[in-house]
Formats: structure tokens, sequence, C-alpha cells
């Protein structure tokens, strides 16, 4: 008989990004078109709902702080994480690129073809935290914004 604990449900709930200006982050994923919830915590933290999970923002070096880790010297170079923003076609890749790029956002790599058959592009948000826009073949988002994978 083992005495270890049993395994949780895993789950993967919300994605906390350190920034540097909260009220520039939140106009920026506002004007993106994610919705805004838990409003009464100001700009101390940020919380929008993405249609399976929470997308938060905090300040960087409170973020860091609360993870127990230095908020200097930050990384200038790729972090090895990016964001997926699921699309159901390349047209549908394009219209976001050109919708983010319009908001601001900073183009890494324009949308094109890819290796394993899809086609994707990157931009950054105002911290440079990278986002893939793609049409992987196999996804499907649905109308509740969920995106469905093959088994």
């Amino acid at each position: 008989m083992s005495n270890a604990p049993a395994a949780p449900t895993a789950r993967f709930t919300v994605l906390t990004l350190g920034v540097s200006d909260m009220r520039a982050s939140i106009a920026f994923y506002e004007s993106l078109g994610f919705t805004r919830k838990m409003r009464v915590t100001g700009e101390e933290v940020a919380f929008f709902d993405t249609g399976g999970t929470v997308l938060g923002l905090f300040p960087w070096h409170l973020l860091a702080a609360d993870a127990g880790l230095p908020d200097q010297p930050r990384p200038e170079a790729f972090h090895g994480v990016a964001i997926a923003w699921n699309c159901n076609d390349d047209a549908e890749v394009d219209r976001v690129m050109a919708f983010v790029r319009s908001k601001g956002a900073k183009l890494l790599k324009s949308a094109q073809p890819t290796s394993y058959g899809g086609y994707c592009g990157y931009f950054a948000d105002p911290d440079g935290h990278a986002w893939e826009v793609v049409r992987a073949p196999g996804f499907e988002v649905l109308d509740n914004r969920r995106v469905s994978i093959p088994d």
C-alpha cells in the first residue's frame, strides 16, 4: 500500500503575464477584444476571459516578488514561451495579424505556411510577450472559443 497522495485533477486555469505598465497593457488587451472581468481589482491585477482559461496581468516586479524571483535583470531575449491564438483558416490568421498590428502589436514574423501543414505568424504585446496566431491541422476553434484537438 502506497502512502503517496492521490494525484489531483490536472488543469490549466490562468496564464499571468508580468507587465511594465498596467494601464497600457489593460488597454491593449481590451482593444484586442478580450473581456475584462473582476474590475474591482483596478490596476493592481487584471483578469480577462479568453474562452477556456483566464489571462491575468500583474506588475512585472510584483509577479517576480510573488514567485520569489528577482525582477532584474529582465530578459531581453526570447523567454521560451509563446501564447497561441488558434484560427480555423489561413484567412482568419491574416485578419487577426492585421488586427493586432492595428492595435499596436509588434510584428515578430509574418504569417506563412509551416513545416507541419499549418499557417502561422507571431506578434509581441507591449512587454514583448510572444503570441502565435495559427491554423494548425486537426485543431478546431468551436463557437464557445474553446479549442478541440484530436486524440
